[in-house]
């Protein structure tokens, strides 16, 4: 869990139209589990508006992010048009490239992995996607399971799924004992 003493850091992309269920459960559960979590609105305003009208106070925004190395792991959430504004944000896409050639976690779910294919990094990866999205994922290795992970990159389908995502990011970030115990706090059987 800790690198020389220090907590796991993850930042949540949030861009307007972001599905709250996908990013929420995940920071939720990750801050549950002791690791550190970022939620960073990728406009110049910290207030976010979710593709179901809720609005989340990001704790920063992208320019606050001067490189990717303070952060152990990405993740995207899914919701349109929210993944679609990750994919055309060109400094999302630069972290992710950052993450990804360091081998950190690059996570996304639903729609989101629209935007790790805009990186350029899920070229024989196994991947899924929220069905009707595996055509905007040319030469991945598209599964059709809930949720896959595939060395650092974790994908999952779409809202009912981000329990399990979030356990997964839990399992490869801290260990399957603190994915169990997580499991076991959120009565997820």
């Amino acid at each position: 869990m800790d690198r020389e003493g220090e907590m796991m850091k993850i930042m949540v992309f949030l861009a307007d139209g972001f599905e709250e269920v996908e990013a929420l459960t995940v920071v939720d559960y990750l801050r549950r589990m002791n690791i550190e979590v970022d939620m960073v609105s990728v406009s110049r305003k910290r207030e976010v508006k979710g593709s179901h009208y809720i609005s989340v106070l990001a704790d920063l925004t992208i320019d606050d992010i001067p490189d990717a190395g303070l952060y152990d792991g990405v993740v995207i959430p899914g919701g349109l048009p929210g993944a679609t504004n990750l994919r055309d944000n060109n400094r999302v896409i630069e972290l992710v490239r950052d993450m990804n050639k360091d081998k950190k976690l690059t996570a996304a779910i639903c729609a989101g992995p629209i935007v790790l294919e805009r990186a350029g990094i899920i070229e024989g990866r196994k991947i899924t996607s929220y069905p009707g999205f595996q055509d905007q994922l040319p030469g991945a290795d598209y599964q059709e399971q809930g949720v896959v992970r595939d060395g650092s990159i974790i994908t999952a389908r779409g809202p009912a799924l981000a329990a399990g995502f979030a356990i997964e990011i839990v399992r490869y970030l801290i260990g399957e004992e603190k994915a169990n115990q997580l499991k076991k706090n959120i009565l997820y059987s």
